[in-house]
């Protein structure tokens, strides 16, 4: 099973991924490739120093949608690479129906709740604000609306009453790190 792997933050699980897949984890997946819209993302570096195939995407950084000339760019990128499973890790922008069409059922995201409760931006800190005593991550489909694909897999984090966002987003991505090699070595197998 050909994957890609989308960011444009930290790259904190891109790293979980490319390290399961290192240390023979992921079962028949094979990481082609990490492709990031921030030519500045770690996720580039870091997709270099495991010697898996890394590009920047140049994409229209003023808004959080893909236009259909970045859309086309972007498809044109990932195609070169043949993809069974495309893996959003900490990719910042809404992808169009026309992509997600393209790739119909090889693209899952992982999000930092426990959805669908919390979908969108700043998932955790309105989790943490609104006072929730358990939050987490999930993995899910991608479909046409922002995190409400088909769940695959999630992980729950206790909140404590020590805890801080700070201490939180930890504990979560945490739990992303584990969770998100373990749904693609699933999915490579068949199992969901």
């Amino acid at each position: 099973m050909n994957c890609i792997i989308l960011g444009s933050g930290k790259g904190t699980n891109v790293k979980a991924i490319l390290e399961s897949w290192s240390q023979n984890q992921l079962n028949n997946a094979k990481i082609k490739a990490v492709l990031s819209d921030n030519k500045d993302s770690p996720t580039l570096k870091i997709a270099n120093s495991f010697s898996v195939a890394s590009r920047h995407v140049k994409l229209n950084d003023n808004s959080a949608f893909i236009s259909p000339e970045d859309n086309k760019a972007l498809i044109n990128a990932i195609d070169d690479f043949n993809p069974d499973l495309i893996v959003l890790a900490g990719f910042m922008k809404i992808l169009s129906q026309e992509f997600i069409e393209h790739y119909k059922e090889k693209v899952i995201n992982i999000h930092p709740s426990l959805l669908p409760s919390f979908k969108g931006r700043y998932a955790i800190k309105r989790a943490f604000e609104h006072g929730v005593k358990i939050s987490g991550c999930t993995v899910h489909w991608v479909s046409k609306d922002v995190d409400s694909g088909k769940i695959i897999a999630q992980a729950p984090v206790r909140v404590m009453d020590s805890d801080t966002i700070e201490s939180l987003t930890t504990k979560i991505q945490c739990a992303e790190h584990l969770l998100l090699p373990s749904v693609i070595a699933n999915l490579s197998v068949g199992l969901s």
